[in-house]
């Protein structure tokens, strides 16, 4: 009895483009960014994209902006779709494809595994400097730091300030991001 070789098709940017509906591809395999985000998910990124466009503000950062989801095009077969982020430079595309300074991704229970794991790898090997993960059940936000090619997990102080280019830092309040009255 022979065996029989299983074949995944493998899909590009050129494919993608074609696709309806929102979709990651990681490694020309599809993923589907639907349903819609819970109300939650979306009013806790509404609440951080809100921060970060104020604190940008104060900084008096001008070239680095806050956005909701933007296709970040990594490779001819990977493309990611953040939550939210901060770009520090013009946006010539209708996608990016240069580093962002910093990526939120809010775990839901059919994201957290790829958010924690895959998403992770590839945006620390893209240079991403901040990853910052939002999980919305225990009301946390781990802010991972790129330093010598790694990430490291700032412990017990998310209050430090962001430096996202030489002289743009930013000091974003979470404190209230996760108030619900």
């Amino acid at each position: 009895m022979g065996t029989v070789q299983k074949i995944l098709p493998h899909y590009t940017a050129e494919d993608w483009q074609h696709w309806e509906g929102k979709w990651e591809l990681i490694d020309g395999h599809p993923i589907a960014m639907s349903p819609t985000p819970v109300p939650e998910h979306q009013r806790v990124a509404a609440e951080l994209r809100t921060e970060f466009i104020l604190s940008l503000r104060k900084s008096g950062c001008k070239k680095c902006k806050a956005y909701d989801p933007i296709d970040f095009v990594i490779s001819e077969d990977t493309i990611l779709v953040p939550d939210i982020l901060i770009v520090c430079g013009e946006i010539k595309k209708k996608y990016l494809d240069f580093p962002l300074r910093l990526v939120v991704e809010i775990l839901s229970p059919s994201t957290a595994l790829r958010d924690r794991n895959i998403k992770y790898q590839l945006y620390e090997q893209q240079g991403v400097k901040y990853y910052l993960l939002v999980d919305i059940d225990v009301q946390k936000i781990e802010v991972y730091e790129l330093a010598d090619g790694k990430y490291s997990l700032w412990e017990n102080n998310i209050d430090q300030p962001f430096e996202l280019e030489n002289d743009c830092r930013i000091s974003p309040d979470f404190s209230a991001i996760f108030d619900r009255e």
